[in-house]
């Protein structure tokens, strides 16, 4: 954004802050739109077939019309940096809401997450997924499809840093010390504790899963452009993707203390 127009956008902020005009707010709206299509694009999970991409999009519109609501300029912070996170949740809180995974893949998620903390145990090594499935009882590609299924359950990496809710509805290690901005000291070494247990479970992860976190995370590729660059289908990225965050969730779980 050159000067001239970070300087409008600023005075607009102004502007919108003491007047909380709605035509104000719809010109913010229409200038962080492409936000929304941002997110979308890189959402890392499986769509319900009963939604389209204008349903998805809707969904986000309202959770940047939320930050906007709320965005305060003056404590320094970017509006992208502030609204990304909500506009992601208001999608997945609405997906959520529409209750498209069953009991039976919720279920299988956690049956998943044991299977992978049993079988590592027993092998002292990462289980294939020719393994998983073999001990869960289902075909391989069922065992992707759960994965793929399980996507909404799984929803991404900063998640499980940001103490979300696992698929049971139950508090996950995390919840509680996501709180970076706390003076707590005793808060501050539980998170790098937490830290250093999700870094060692990332090290652990098979090579293409790495591969996919980091193309996802790192250089904020989108599941189309992570299949380009590996040469495979994108139901398999997101399968893939999916198959990572199970695990490394069934690694905090086993290696992280519950709480007292």
């Amino acid at each position: 954004m050159g000067v001239d127009a970070q300087a409008q956008t600023d005075e607009l902020w102004r502007r919108y802050v003491a007047e909380r005009s709605p035509a104000l707010r719809e010109q913010l709206i229409l200038q962080y739109a492409p936000l929304v299509k941002y997110v979308v694009g890189r959402l890392a999970i499986n769509l319900p077939t009963i939604l389209d991409a204008e349903d998805v999009l809707s969904y986000g519109v309202f959770g940047l019309i939320e930050a906007i609501e709320r965005f305060d300029p003056s404590r320094g912070l970017r509006f992208e940096t502030y609204a990304i996170p909500r506009i992601r949740g208001a999608i997945i809180d609405s997906l959520r809401s529409l209750d498209q995974v069953s009991r039976t893949v919720r279920q299988k998620a956690r049956d998943i997450q044991r299977v992978f903390v049993e079988l590592e145990q027993e092998l002292g090594r990462t289980p294939s997924e020719e393994e998983t499935a073999e001990r869960l009882g289902i075909t391989v590609e069922r065992y992707q499809q759960v994965c793929v299924q399980s996507s909404v359950l799984n929803v991404s990496l900063e998640q499980l840093l940001a103490g979300d809710q696992d698929d049971s509805g139950g508090r996950t290690p995390l919840q509680g010390v996501a709180d970076s901005d706390s003076p707590d000291p005793a808060t501050i070494v539980e998170r790098r504790e937490m830290i250093r247990h999700l870094a060692a479970a990332l090290a652990k992860l098979p090579k293409n899963e790495k591969l996919v976190l980091a193309l996802y995370y790192h250089e904020e590729l989108t599941m189309r452009e992570i299949s380009r660059v590996m040469g495979i289908s994108e139901p398999r990225v997101s399968q893939l993707h999916a198959q990572a965050l199970l695990r490394l969730r069934a690694h905090m779980r086993r290696d992280v203390p519950a709480e007292a």
